[in-house]
């Protein structure tokens, strides 16, 4: 008997879909933008940090032609701006597949972030802190996906994936940031209070507009490894059951499973990657 050569499931191809990623230029987002164009998609990579496009672009450049990928300004707290992404992308390539909703104000505990952190406990936290997040990762997600909605009304369908976090299913234990050298730090409550809403949202879209062709699910990703400390790397190991933090690398497969079509019979889900970090 001749043995058959191994192939890939044709429903996990993700080639000539179009991609459109906000927070593009972030960790999570260039991961996942990169990771697309390998494998032949079309990718519109969207951002408010214009500082790194021009870099960005030119990296793209060298390995990808330009009618394969599309760079944009995005804000996403403005309907204007995600309407101009929509518009922009449909101009290009003729249609919205996907929208990754990657955008997001979150504290960071990597080095280069470290600095940004407000260390204040939870009674003391500002107020404007929590408005500026929940303008960017409540509301510009909600302002975001109902533009992709529209468009993919007028095609027939479409796909969403919100991302969302460990801590909108449950709460920080809030020893990992405690380093025992006296300084008490702290994942702060605007996170949490504008990420919470990531499952919910999801499930809203998804059973909205499940008759009119158009899936929403999300990923729940924890803890991308970026530099981080060593004691920020020893409290994270005795805290997660995989003793370690999540390669970006291991981000691509879920986000490719959800963004093709071998995730057609799936909408209104919460695909958890986080090591096992919710499961105790």
């Amino acid at each position: 008997m001749t043995q058959k050569t191994p192939t890939i499931h044709p429903s996990l191809s993700v080639a000539d879909k179009v991609i459109l990623l906000t927070g593009a230029y972030g960790l999570i987002g260039l991961t996942l933008a990169q990771a697309f164009l390998q494998q032949g998609a079309l990718v519109v990579l969207a951002d408010r940090d214009e500082r790194k496009q021009a870099g960005i672009r030119a990296e793209l450049a060298t390995e990808y032609s330009d009618n394969q990928f599309l760079l944009r300004n995005l804000d996403i707290t403005q309907e204007e701006s995600c309407e101009e992404a929509i518009r922009s992308t449909v101009q290009k390539f003729g249609r919205l597949d996907v929208l990754i909703n990657s955008a997001a104000i979150d504290a960071k505990f990597d080095k280069s972030h470290a600095a940004e952190i407000n260390p204040s406990r939870f009674e003391h936290y500002p107020a404007e802190l929590l408005r500026q997040s929940v303008d960017v990762n409540l509301t510009g997600t909600v302002l975001m996906t109902q533009a992709a909605c529209r468009q993919m009304l007028t095609q027939g369908g479409g796909n969403i994936i919100n991302v969302a976090s460990t801590y909108s299913l449950v709460a920080p234990n809030q020893g990992l940031y405690d380093f025992g050298d006296g300084v008490k730090q702290f994942k702060p409550v605007d996170y949490i209070a504008s990420k919470s809403f990531i499952p919910n949202f999801t499930r809203y879209v998804a059973t909205f507009y499940a008759r009119d062709g158009i899936r929403c699910n999300a990923i729940v990703p924890h803890g991308v490894l970026n530099d981080h400390d060593p004691d920020f790397l020893e409290n994270f190991a005795k805290l997660s059951p995989l003793g370690r933090m999540c390669d970006r690398e291991e981000l691509i497969g879920p986000f490719t499973f959800l963004a093709s079509n071998a995730s057609s019979y799936m909408t209104g889900s919460v695909l958890t990657v986080d090591g096992g970090w919710t499961a105790w």
